[in-house]
């Protein structure tokens, strides 16, 4: 399942940083790191393992990127941008056009992908540019010697971000990739099996190993489960053949969502507040309070508890299975 949001709450704006970008790194094939440090003086808002910032590219593109460096650097920040063959422009543009020395404005930090430090044991499966949030997880449970293992999968070592970052000599990383094992990917289920029970399971990367991550937890009975998407599970399908009305209970506004329309524009055409970035129900951003009614989730944040509680909604991607939504909106 999923990681419920555990940044900043539902429906607060989010602050806009100007950062400088001061170096940038080849990490591996196709991917790039890139370090930024405040535009002026001052820091930059601490975070959490398994944050990410939001990037407000130049070219009216926002894209949100996992922080690979240390929560105590409160001087940079630290991501690492995958060359994606269908990039719709984010990390197009990153990969061509972003120089050091240019300024650009970020997103403080959120996190939807929340580490828990207190677990007994946790393992950490990250599948290519998945390693992003699993390197600053993997770093913060070892300072705190904690029971932790990494399994980093790749199909060519080559495209594998961060090795020298690694060391693989104690055990607590296993390094795979495919194309040293005859194309064979990993034994995830056979891993899996092994764990404790009350081992907390992380995963990040493709959706088809996510999916397979949720799957093969389910049948070694693990329940303490996250992963975090990069891209949405399948495109957001209103199936609704009427309208419904949406109540903004800071103001009594009412408002009329039409059938096939998105919730999200109808609120901004009428003037309303509303965070968001992604639109794919990814970021969390838009993450929204409901007071009454019932939302028909379609985001990939939400975990199906949070989803059945029907308290939160991302009202990107998401509509109403009531004839009626209240939400806590002005």
């Amino acid at each position: 399942m999923q990681q419920p949001t555990g940044g900043a709450p539902a429906n607060r704006a989010q602050t806009r940083i100007e950062a400088r970008v001061r170096t940038l790194r080849h990490e591996a094939e196709r991917v790039l790191g890139i370090e930024l440090v405040p535009a002026g003086s001052g820091s930059f808002p601490r975070f959490t393992p398994g944050a990410h910032i939001d990037l407000h590219l130049p070219d009216g593109i926002t894209r949100s990127y996992s922080l690979v460096n240390s929560p105590d650097d409160v001087d940079r920040y630290v991501i690492g941008v995958l060359a994606d063959a269908n990039s719709r422009g984010g990390s197009r543009y990153v990969h061509e056009q972003l120089r050091c020395g240019a300024v650009i404005t970020i997103g403080a930090p959120r996190n939807n992908f929340a580490l828990n430090e207190n677990a007994a044991s946790t393992v950490l499966v990250a599948g290519g540019i998945g390693i992003t949030p699993m390197l600053c997880m993997y770093r913060r449970l070892r300072e705190a010697c904690r029971t932790v293992r990494l399994v980093y999968c790749a199909r060519e070592r080559s495209q594998a971000a961060y090795l020298n970052e690694l060391d693989t000599s104690d055990g607590s990383v296993h390094l795979h990739f495919d194309a040293e094992h005859a194309g064979r990917p990993f034994d995830l289920a056979g891993f899996l099996a092994q764990q404790p029970a009350d081992v907390h399971a992380y995963c990040c990367g493709p959706n088809a190993m996510l999916n397979a991550f949720e799957s093969e937890c389910a049948d070694a009975g693990l329940v303490n489960v996250h992963i975090e998407r990069f891209a949405a599970t399948a495109p957001v399908v209103d199936t609704r053949q009427g309208d419904y009305t949406v109540e903004l209970a800071k103001s009594g506004r009412r408002l009329v969502v039409p059938a096939g329309a998105a919730l999200l524009d109808v609120l901004l055409e009428a003037g309303v507040d509303v965070d968001h970035s992604c639109r794919e129900g990814l970021c969390g951003a838009c993450e929204t309070r409901v007071l009454g009614g019932c939302p028909a989730h379609r985001d990939s944040v939400l975990t199906q508890s949070d989803r059945d509680a029907n308290t939160v909604m991302m009202v990107c991607v998401s509509g109403a299975k009531s004839s009626t939504l209240v939400l806590d909106l002005a």
